[in-house]
């Protein structure tokens, strides 16, 4: 998680820094993302034939090698090539985000959602540790980010060798492929269209803020590298810091609820970003994109199992790992674009559209809660 924690502030401000142009600044950004996005198929089909284990270190492995090879165009000041790394880099994180799943699957129903969150609070370190590389990398190199990059690659090898402590989860065959329900069956259930759009839009408009947030508040606004830091690290901790209790909440509200939440926590965040450019609307519009993006998400993913049989798990955690991870792509590259052309509060003021969509579905959806996972869906 730290990869892409460091490379919400690396990606914003080295970028706006080197950009041919202004309204490519996020585009280093942008392209991991991108590169999450393309990921996810081959990636889960990979872990579908070899298991989830292998797939992880090996991963690892290349995402630390990516690090130098950025670490380089860093101290070069190429554009194109640090571009390249984030693009590769987020490709790795493709197979991370599996993680989620693979933790779901190692426990009894009752504890998928808790599995889940109790996941997530790795972000919470991260939250610290990847924006804090920035300032560690320092001690290694005199040029900024170069140093941030170095210790990434160490931090990515140690992780290697913690993915072998890791069971591998059993995984259908070759043989199992045809088996099941075809995608469309499925994705005509309304668990499964709540579900995905949930994360969808926490995700979209998640990256679209936070991605435009650094360039605005740093270069346009001319608040502090500090600040901003300050800023982007209270953001991701508020991101994972509910999962120490997001998971239990599910099972005493419902899923549907936790999701509503979510969408009520976005709306704030919209109010508070359109009532000034302080530090202050900064970081409480941060945190509150953060704490919406964790509801969303975690809502998502447990109301997700309800849809699929076993033989079904991979390839709709595949759709549904695209399209989050598409469309927060398409956003976190459309998000210096519309920057440049609306402002801040117009980019706010975008997001609403998205918004509506969520709340629109929440509102004609009835569904069953608190939510009762079925042995059947493992």
């Amino acid at each position: 998680m730290c990869v892409g924690t460091m490379m919400v502030l690396v990606g914003g401000v080295f970028g706006a820094q080197i950009a041919p142009m202004a309204s490519m600044s996020t585009l280093p950004l942008a392209m991991m993302i991108v590169g999450l996005a393309l990921g996810v198929l081959p990636i889960t089909r990979l872990m579908q034939h070899v298991g989830r284990r292998p797939v992880f270190m090996a991963l690892a492995i290349i995402a630390s090698l990516v690090c130098l090879f950025a670490a380089l165009c860093v101290y070069q000041r190429h554009f194109w090539g640090f571009t390249l790394s984030s693009f590769c880099l987020g490709i790795t994180s493709a197979g991370f985000q599996q993680i989620r799943f693979a933790a779901m699957e190692a426990v009894v129903p009752e504890k998928m959602a808790k599995a889940a969150s109790t996941v997530l609070l790795g972000g919470l370190v991260a939250a610290f540790l990847g924006p804090q590389l920035v300032s560690l990398g320092t001690l290694v190199s005199h040029i900024d980010f170069v140093g941030a990059f170095v210790l990434m690659a160490v931090l990515l090898v140690v992780c290697s060798v913690l993915f072998r402590l890791t069971l591998n989860t059993h995984v259908p065959r070759q043989a199992h492929l045809g088996s099941g329900r075809n995608l469309l069956s499925i994705a005509r259930q309304p668990e499964f269209v709540l579900a995905v759009s949930a994360s969808v839009v926490g995700y979209a408009l998640m990256s679209f803020i936070m991605t435009a947030t650094p360039m605005h508040m740093h270069v346009m606004e001319h608040h502090s590298l500090q600040h901003t830091s300050w800023v982007i690290q209270s953001h991701i901790f508020a991101m994972f810091f509910p999962s120490l209790f997001s998971g239990w909440l599910i099972s005493k509200i419902g899923v549907r609820r936790i999701i509503g939440l979510g969408v009520v926590a976005y709306l704030i965040t919209i109010v508070v970003g359109l009532s000034g450019s302080h530090l202050i609307n900064y970081w409480l519009a941060l945190v509150l994109l953060g704490i919406g993006w964790n509801f969303l998400f975690v809502g998502g993913t447990v109301l997700l199992t309800q849809t699929y049989r076993a033989d079904e798990k991979f390839k709709v955690q595949g759709l549904n790992e695209m399209l989050v991870f598409g469309c927060q792509a398409l956003a976190a590259l459309s998000a210096g674009i519309m920057l440049s052309l609306l402002g801040w509060q117009g980019l706010l003021l975008t997001s609403l559209f998205l918004l509506s969509y969520l709340l629109v579905l929440l509102l004609f959806q009835r569904l069953p809660r608190p939510l009762q996972i079925k042995q059947e869906f493992l």
